[in-house]
């Protein structure tokens, strides 16, 4: 017997608002149950959980323990560029100057969260199996 990962639970303040940002990220569209005002929103990934954004009355008040990493299609620099006018900032930018690294971000709510290199940045590196 195994489980299987349902779903990736993200508390919130604002259930909408957030997957709204989410699914900008991924491009995979908000469940169509969800609407402004709902304390529970849902963003399907293709092949993949569903991110679950649930609203609590209560804020985030420390680093997260558990966080997404994400691998863009386009380079890691040029998503990064992409997500911070999505609205997310800068956390920690532990990029290195030979291409290596990853960076931290938050999305609008402050849950953190990683951007790797993508593929074609790992393909020009010898290191390719590294984040």
């Amino acid at each position: 017997m195994i489980s299987v990962v349902q779903n990736v639970a993200i508390d919130c303040a604002d259930a909408y608002a957030l997957a709204r940002f989410w699914s900008e990220v991924t491009g995979a569209p908000v469940d169509p149950e969800g609407e402004p005002g709902a304390r529970e929103t849902q963003v399907p990934l293709p092949g993949g959980p569903v991110l679950y954004f649930n609203e609590v009355p209560e804020p985030k008040t420390a680093k997260n323990r558990i966080h997404l990493c994400l691998r863009p299609t386009s380079t890691r620099d040029a998503e990064v560029d992409r997500l911070l006018a999505l609205g997310a900032t800068l956390v920690n930018d532990l990029r290195e100057p030979d291409g290596a690294g990853w960076a931290v971000l938050a999305d609008p709510e402050g849950n953190e969260f990683c951007v790797l290199r993508s593929d074609s940045d790992r393909a020009g590196q010898s290191d390719g199996d590294a984040p």
